[in-house]
């Protein structure tokens, strides 16, 4: 089969390997026919993690199934499924108590598998024509009769869009209510997506980059644009120098400042100064345990000089980690077949397996119009 392959830092190939198989009774092989680039992708590929080489990239994946382990018992051959990012067991504590993302049986000695992941097991990615899906009666989301029409929209429930509205749940956010999302990327889009799925009266997203600033508006969200490093007093003017009701972080390790900088306390900080006393603060922004290639040195053993007084003065909460997809892409998935919500608003291009490469290289750049990036295999 063709897979895209991490050859090194920024240097992805598409190889033929070695078809992806079932391994276990409990398995199943899907065709994969929609896979995007994920900005967590981007870290990979950037070096800027133990991705080992020859692995095979891509968590946001959705396609058909061609073959079943002979222990599968909800899931048939022709059923078009989409795929948490992160794999569950389904019989663990976490998982049984939803927290899927955090799955102890996936990856031993580890809470937390994903598809094609550094340090997150040894599975696999989807950028490829064929994926191995473990517990796949726990794994896979079997999607409507409009699945094939709504592609480009149902592919969003792997990873961004649950992500998202994991963000707005970590803070808390209620109908009525202001909030504050710093970055206008996929994640941040979808945040914004999903604050006003909640019931926001006001969104402020705040970025840099001017064409997915003007996604957040198309998305009715009021964009800030910080690239003169005045984000944060232009959202405390914008709610009466109170800040927001709530905050979601969705940059991570690899926020800049003004001048193009990595400076990785940035947006965290920015947070406690522009949501309210008592405000709550989701975290979905990558941040890791160590970060050798970070100028900061506190960033290469995976710290921040977080303004905590000010945090704790101002009686703010914070939620973090990555999103329990389980637990949210079932009622997500129902919000996309009624037309209450169209994740593929941000898609900028469609691109195949084989262009796979030109598409990291554009995204990684950030270069102007590439806000989301999906490769079909079958192209």
């Amino acid at each position: 089969m063709k897979a895209l392959v991490y050859n090194g830092p920024c240097d992805v190939q598409v190889k033929e390997v070695p078809d992806a198989k079932i391994e276990k009774a409990t398995d199943v092989l899907v065709r994969i026919t929609t896979t995007n680039i994920c900005g967590s992708d981007l870290h990979m590929y950037e070096g800027r993690t133990s991705m080992e080489t020859g692995r095979i990239l891509g968590h946001e994946n959705l396609g058909e199934v061609i073959e079943v382990g002979s222990a599968v018992d909800r899931v048939k051959v022709g059923d078009i499924v989409c795929l948490p990012f992160n794999i569950g067991c389904g019989f663990c504590e976490n998982c049984e108590q939803g927290l899927s993302g955090f799955c102890l049986t996936a990856n031993p000695g580890t809470a937390g598998a994903a598809y094609g992941f550094a340090g997150m097991g040894p599975y696999s990615g989807g950028q490829a024509e064929l994926l191995r899906v473990p517990y796949a009666d726990y794994n896979c989301l079997v999607l409507p009769e409009d699945a094939k029409e709504k592609e480009n929209d149902y592919v969003m429930l792997s990873d961004i869009l649950p992500t998202g509205y994991h963000a707005t749940e970590l803070a808390g956010v209620k109908p009525g209510e202001s909030v504050v999302i710093y970055g206008a990327g996929p994640v941040g889009l979808m945040a914004t997506m999903s604050a006003f799925i909640k019931g926001a009266s006001q969104v402020f997203v705040v970025d840099t980059h001017k064409d997915r600033l003007a996604l957040a508006e198309k998305m009715g969200a009021i964009a800030i644009d910080d690239t003169e490093g005045e984000g944060v007093k232009k959202v405390l003017d914008l709610t009466d120098g109170q800040g927001a009701d709530r905050g979601c972080e969705c940059v991570g390790y690899q926020c800049c400042d003004k001048h193009g900088k990595e400076v990785p306390n940035l947006t965290m900080n920015n947070l406690v100064q522009t949501v309210k006393a008592t405000g709550g603060i989701g975290v979905v922004g990558v941040f890791l345990p160590q970060d050798p290639g970070a100028k900061d040195e506190l960033a290469k053993e995976g710290k921040l000089a977080f303004d905590f007084g000010n945090f704790w003065f101002k009686g703010q909460r914070i939620g973090t980690g990555q999103a329990n997809v389980k637990h949210y892409n079932r009622h997500l998935a129902k919000l996309i077949h009624a037309g209450k919500a169209k994740p593929s608003s941000i898609i900028s291009h469609e691109l195949s397996l084989d262009e796979a490469p030109t598409g990291y290289q554009n995204f990684d750049k950030r270069a102007d119009g590439w806000t989301k990036v999906v490769l079909k295999p079958g192209k």
